[in-house]
């Protein structure tokens, strides 16, 4: 694999713009292999979630793989079922101890509802504490933004939110860049939606560059300068996804695929009743 170009973050922290992704992956051994097939192909970077169930597989991975700890970025995410103060500190170390990790490189609150000032006050701690060494937050449009970071002592370094040509975030970006707040991509490739792999604008360029629709998407998201992490289950597709880094898009090629955002998206984190439908989603200690 080529050599994966960082994005710098606003604290200073490098992050690897190109990573892999485990939600929907079971912790039946599927997401160690699927890791662990990554690291060998070269990615360095893998985005996980206490909510994904898989955490102890993806610490098993890395620590299985040989490969130096600081040379891998691990992201999760804590659950809003956790954001009251004293059961965030308590997260935080929880996910530390599922990776069997000292410290996470980032940690994101993954969705902001609730008690979200708690959570992020101890977020704050645990990154001065060294037990991670980024912290972010996810799924927070312009208005749940402007509604929450406002009131932080540290700006998130990162919103992960939904994202690909269909939902270019035009408003969001233009939010976020005045703090330089990088922006990730979940569901970068439109979850597999056939209109969008069908779009001839994609089609032709796929054909000029000898690509797939897929690696075309990531390769203008990758241009974009947002941080993408798609996820599979199969080595072969694990492997073409990240071979983004032998070509570049025209800034005339660029555009043609701005022309394809719809401003809307699968998901709409300010609808009514989202915020009640994702407290009472599941119990995340179930198991514990």
């Amino acid at each position: 694999m080529a050599n994966i170009p960082a994005f710098k973050l606003n604290d200073g922290n490098e992050i690897p713009s190109f990573g892999f992704g485990v939600f929907q992956i079971p912790a039946d051994g599927t997401t160690y292999k699927a890791v662990s097939d990554a690291l060998k192909l070269g990615y360095r970077h893998i985005d996980t979630a206490a909510a994904y169930f898989n955490e102890q597989e993806v610490g098993k991975a890395i620590n299985d793989s040989g490969i130096p700890r600081d040379q891998i970025w691990v992201t999760s995410k804590m659950w809003l079922q956790d954001y009251a103060y004293e059961d965030a500190k308590k997260a935080i170390d929880t996910s530390l101890n599922k990776l069997g990790l000292d410290y996470m490189d980032l940690y994101l609150l993954h969705q902001p509802y609730g008690k979200v000032d708690e959570a992020w006050r101890a977020l704050e701690e645990a990154q001065k504490a060294g037990k991670i060494r980024s912290i972010g937050v996810s799924n927070m449009s312009p208005k749940l933004w402007k509604k929450w970071a406002p009131s932080f002592n540290v700006t998130p370094a990162v919103n992960q939110v939904e994202f690909n040509p269909y939902f270019q975030q035009q408003e969001l970006r233009d939010v976020l860049a005045d703090s330089h707040v990088a922006l990730e991509a979940w569901a970068p490739l439109g979850e597999g939606n056939q209109d969008l792999f069908n779009e001839p604008v994609l089609k032709s360029l796929a054909e000029k560059y000898g690509k797939d629709v897929g690696q075309i998407i990531l390769r203008y998201e990758h241009q974009l300068g947002v941080i993408v992490f798609p996820k599979s289950v199969h080595e072969a597709r694990i492997k073409s996804n990240a071979e983004i880094f032998d070509f570049e898009l025209t800034s005339d090629e660029m555009d043609a695929l701005r022309k394809l955002d719809k401003g809307k998206g699968m998901h709409d984190p300010d609808a009514p009743g989202v915020a009640d439908t994702l407290l009472n989603a599941f119990d995340i200690h179930a198991n514990d």
